[in-house]
């Protein structure tokens, strides 16, 4: 039974993300929304990300600038990496939980909304040393 255990922990360590990462979960936007933000850094380098969320009046900038932000500082602080040498490699927004909420409307009846809310993950890669952002 033990050996079982040891080989699952293994299966997971392997599986694992050694990339630096962050994720903020249940933030009250739409993901349709945010990932027409994600789409503006992806691939580039967390300089050049963080002028660009700082200077879009998207609504999902805000809170994708703050999880790039806390990524840059995993990666300083957990991994040793220096902040001009990371880029953006990867990032998603995930639907999360949805708030169920309803709209009156005539004859008694009422009609849902839904209240979206997202997962945003920013996962950064150290540049190539060819010099590729």
């Amino acid at each position: 039974m033990a050996g079982n255990m040891k080989k699952k922990a293994e299966r997971v360590e392997e599986k694992r993300e050694r990339r630096p990462y962050a994720v903020a979960k249940y933030i009250r936007i739409s993901p349709y929304k945010v990932r027409q933000v994600l789409d503006l850094i992806r691939g580039k380098s967390v300089a050049e990300a963080k002028a660009i969320l700082e200077h879009c009046p998207n609504g999902g900038a805000a809170p994708t600038l703050k999880v790039l932000e806390s990524a840059v500082a995993n990666a300083e602080h957990n991994r040793g990496m220096d902040r001009g040498d990371l880029k953006v490699a990867e990032c998603f927004a995930n639907g999360g939980t949805m708030f169920k909420r309803m709209q009156p409307v005539s004859k008694g009846r009422g009609h849902a909304i839904l209240k979206r809310t997202s997962h945003i993950t920013v996962i950064l890669d150290v540049k190539n040393a060819e010099g590729d952002i």
